[in-house]
């Protein structure tokens, strides 16, 4: 299948074990003049409507320099980031972040480099700093990490309104060093810490396993891999007489756009509209399939839970949309916004929300995420002893499925 020309990556922007892409690539500023003075002014460009009294910015301005016991010890330019930082953060947005610029070259290291982490993913909910989901057989997992746990502390320290970025940067760290996060979670009646030792992490990608004439596939992230390793698993099912597919998207907090668009292409007629993105600075686009359906008939359905985000929560939302597949589990995480790195003049950048997706049936997914058909919990009980009864009952859903067939 052609590719897109355009990797764009709708997983969570602060990802602690993989490389971040960001969707569109980079905007560069306006360049306004170096020393820009404005006196009494309501805004900065004359054609842009606004309410807000700039004047009263520069006379805060002039009363910090005159009454700030150590102003002398704190640069023009530092003000001027900080109040950058204090704009960006009056949107309330946990995905929208400036960078300075020594902040912003250690940022774009970060993007292209190699560094060690725990194998979790994170995000915010409700204003809480939140583990999305730990990576399969990651030091996250094996700590004992969990989709949902609340994050209150980094080594002591506390989380309460940290941006993203700053998180990630924290728990990231030389591999075979210890962090200690402190969380919440529920059924616990008190805070707990865990203590997670850093380490390289390879991502996994694809899991089969039979289960009669039913093939349970795993999916645990939308790499540029995935696609292949899905049609490698899809044929050693079907080889092995497979029938009917539990495609298993629990805890996969997503990937590359296009590789969810690829994925659904299997499952849905060429020319199926698989998500939209809806954008303040251009015009809605859609995303379809180009692929011939080879599974379009196949009896199918898809587990989920609160770790399934972004690309997962794309693929799911289609699947559901076009071909009524019923999605079981547990509410998905509700990421759905798209990220841009835009580079200001001076080398300092704004990571800024400048889209959502929208499922064909008109879900927004950012916040509200997909609520299963048919609800089924996975509790630690279960866990300890070795029991899914949401894989259970995505067995059940869909051998009445087969037999509709």
């Amino acid at each position: 299948m052609e590719k897109l020309k355009t990797k764009i990556l709708v997983t969570i922007s602060a990802a602690i074990v993989l490389i971040f892409v960001f969707a569109g690539g980079f905007i560069y500023g306006r360049k306004f003049p170096q020393n820009l003075v404005i006196t009494g002014a309501s805004n900065i460009e004359p054609t842009v409507s606004s309410t807000a009294d700039f004047s009263v910015f520069w006379e805060a301005w002039q009363k910090l320099n005159d009454n700030f016991l150590n102003n002398a010890k704190i640069t023009g330019q530092k003000k001027v980031y900080g109040a950058i930082t204090g704009l960006v953060g009056s949107l309330n947005d946990p995905y929208t972040q400036f960078f300075s610029p020594p902040d912003g070259k250690k940022f774009e290291e970060d993007v292209k480099g190699n560094f060690g982490g725990i194998g979790a993913e994170i995000g915010v909910q409700k204003g809480i700093l939140t583990v999305i989901a730990p990576l399969k057989d990651s030091p996250a997992e094996k700590a004992g990490l969990k989709s949902g746990d609340k994050i209150l502390q980094i080594n002591s320290s506390s989380t309460y309104e940290i941006a993203i970025d700053e998180a990630v940067s924290v728990i990231r760290g030389e591999i075979g060093t210890v962090v200690t996060l402190t969380i919440s979670r529920e059924g616990l009646n008190k805070p707990k810490e865990i203590k997670v030792r850093r380490d390289k992490i390879i991502v996994p990608t694809v899991d089969l396993k039979m289960i009669g004439d039913i093939a349970h596939i795993e999916l645990h992230g939308f790499n540029e891999n995935s696609n292949k390793l899905f049609y490698e698993a899809m044929n050693e099912g079907l080889s092995k007489g497979a029938k009917g597919l539990v495609l298993d998207l629990r805890d996969d907090p997503g990937g590359y756009l296009d590789v969810a668009v690829e994925l659904a292409g299997w499952f849905l007629p060429k020319g199926s509209l698989v998500v939209k993105e809806e954008s303040k600075i251009r015009p809605t686009q859609e995303f379809k399939t180009d692929q011939d359906g080879q599974l379009k008939d196949f009896p199918l359905v898809v587990l989920v839970n609160g770790g399934s985000a972004s690309a997962s929560e794309i693929l799911a939302g289609a699947l559901r949309d076009i071909r009524k597949i019923p999605l079981i589990g547990e509410k998905t995480f509700g990421k759905g916004t798209v990220q841009e790195l835009i580079s200001l003049t001076d080398g300092s950048m704004i990571k800024i929300t400048v889209a959502h997706w929208v499922t064909p049936a008109g879900t927004i997914l950012e916040s509200e995420g997909l609520k299963p058909d048919f609800e089924a919990k996975l509790t630690d009980d279960d866990i300890m002893a070795k029991r899914d009864p949401q894989l259970d009952k995505a067995i059940e859903v869909l051998k009445k499925e087969m037999a509709a067939k």
